[in-house]
């Protein structure tokens, strides 16, 4: 009830200042569960995925999201909840995968699950190596993976930006991805690997992102130890590569003759 009535009033809302574009809306599908799995630019990266499509999904976010202090930490927390956020213990361990077997619940409900692969915001904006529980998650729910590719979410926000700047930002929702020819194979570390590969493999070619071979949390703790601050990659689409276009025939707030459509 809370999640409707926030998508009635932030949704407009959100349309209205920002005129974001959805591209590939009717591959979600109508009833039954999926799994929407999305690289990761910004925290509004949260905010406008649910805000675009007509069904409900819920998604995964740090545990920090629910522990802030403050007027700001409160709102936050207030806000995560009310969307139906899974708080995630990102050390890993049992904590984590009482975050996936939650996720799990849902998509046994036949609902709409979200995940970031990558596990945490990139850095710079490159596309990340993926984390196998994405692919664990499609295994054992049987649940189609749709891949969703965030445009420019992170020029809106960059990191550590708490107000999104007036910033066009894009979804891009890729064709579902079965990979029921690997059911029972959950446990096989190799089949887990590949499958997240052919995810991160999709949301690069959506996204236009330049892919990294290594963990974004890996490269976080190295740029940190180091005293650095990556920032995003100057031009183009997240990582430098070309900014996919919105067409003519894209879902947006704005109206594809207008001048602002652009």
């Amino acid at each position: 009830m809370l999640y409707r009535l926030l998508k009635g009033v932030a949704g407009p809302l959100l349309k209205l200042i920002y005129r974001p574009w959805i591209r590939g809306a009717e591959n979600i599908p109508a009833t039954g569960p999926a799994i929407l799995a999305s690289n990761h630019l910004a925290v509004i990266d949260s905010f406008f995925l649910p805000m675009l499509i007509d069904r409900e999904v819920v998604f995964m976010g740090k545990a920090d999201y629910f522990t802030g202090t403050g007027i700001k930490g409160r709102l936050v927390a207030n806000f995560m909840r009310a969307v139906g956020t899974i708080p995630v213990d990102r050390s890993g361990g049992k904590k984590s995968l009482a975050a996936l077997r939650t996720g799990l619940k849902r998509l046994d409900e036949g609902g709409l699950f979200g995940i970031y692969p990558e596990g945490t915001r990139s850095p710079d904006g490159k596309l990340y190596r993926g984390k196998t529980g994405v692919a664990r998650l499609a295994l054992e729910s049987g649940a189609p993976v749709l891949p969703v590719a965030m445009i420019e979410s992170n020029i809106a926000q960059p990191i550590g930006t708490r107000i999104p700047r007036l910033h066009r930002v894009g979804v891009i929702i890729g064709e579902p991805l079965d990979f029921s020819r690997y059911r029972g194979l959950e446990n096989d570390r190799f089949v887990l690997r590949a499958i997240t590969d052919e995810i991160m493999y999709n949301l690069m070619c959506l996204s236009g992102q330049e892919y990294a071979d290594v963990y974004a949390a890996d490269v976080k703790k190295q740029l940190a130890a180091e005293g650095k601050f990556a920032g995003p990659v100057p031009g183009g689409a997240p990582g430098g590569r070309q900014v996919p276009q919105r067409g003519d025939g894209d879902e947006t707030a704005a109206s594809p003759d207008s001048p602002e459509a652009e």
